[in-house]
């Protein structure tokens, strides 16, 4: 059973509800949100499986809602079980480097880099201090990896457009993986590093053909392209993976 906890006014758009729901033992914040246009209710999973988004149409009662969303609550549970990525990063799990699944190793020592290492040909995230930080260092080292490679690739992909991209910043954006402003700043979500190799650097070719194509018609996509001879698999990869790197927990 849904359990209504709270609820809170935020000021946007348009005002919206933001009511914190109980599904399966787990409270997730849901944004009710009206819309003149809308016919019916549309129940949507943000991505991560952290939150819920339900639109309305205007003026639609109350009860109206909450019959909905008890309607609903078997199909909320199925869909969020598969979101079971955040229990895995502790001493012993595993997390994805460039595509490649390393086994955490906390070192014991309070102090040392968090590094990835082969030990026996098993990939291996080693990783010191407190155990109650282990999720930030791990996120701190992904971080890192991430500016390093986007910052290497964006730099080669403008160079062969005769472009250069004003700044490089990361995120972590739920409902993007990166964006290019018109000044030509450009903005990565730092979980990209979890990726396979090939969609880095189609992430990166993405943005950097922004700094040419501001849209996302045939024109950009062939630049793109050309940058990443490799943007479709990776664009099927980011489709299919993207919301179990989103559902990490590193908080």
């Amino acid at each position: 059973m849904f359990s209504s906890l709270k609820r809170r006014r935020v000021r946007g758009p348009s005002l919206d509800v933001v009511r914190d729901i109980e599904v399966a033992g787990k409270v997730l914040p849901l944004t009710i949100r009206e819309n003149a246009r809308a016919t019916r209710m549309t129940l949507r999973i943000e991505p991560g499986g952290r939150a819920l988004k339900l639109t309305v149409p205007e003026g639609l009662p109350e009860r109206e809602v909450s019959a909905f969303l008890t309607r609903h609550q078997g199909w909320l549970m199925t869909k969020l079980a598969r979101f079971s990525g955040e229990s895995e990063i502790e001493d012993g799990g595993s997390i994805l480097i460039r595509g490649i699944a390393h086994r955490i190793e906390r070192t014991g020592r309070l102090r040392g880099l968090t590094e990835a290492v082969v030990i026996d040909d098993e990939a291996v995230l080693k990783v010191g201090g407190a155990e109650e930080h282990l999720r930030r260092r791990i996120a701190d080292y992904l971080k890192k990896e991430a500016r390093g490679e986007l910052e290497r690739l964006v730099a080669i992909y403008a160079g062969r457009l005769g472009r250069k991209a004003r700044s490089i910043s990361l995120k972590d954006t739920r409902s993007r993986w990166g964006s290019c402003s018109a000044q030509g700043d450009l903005s990565f979500s730092w979980r990209i590093a979890m990726a396979p190799p090939k969609v880095i650097s189609y992430l990166a070719a993405h943005e950097v053909a922004h700094l040419q194509e501001m849209n996302h018609g045939p024109g950009f996509w062939a630049l793109c392209e050309g940058l990443c001879p490799e943007t479709k698999d990776a664009k099927h990869w980011l489709k299919r993976n993207g919301t179990m790197l989103h559902a990490i927990d590193f908080s």
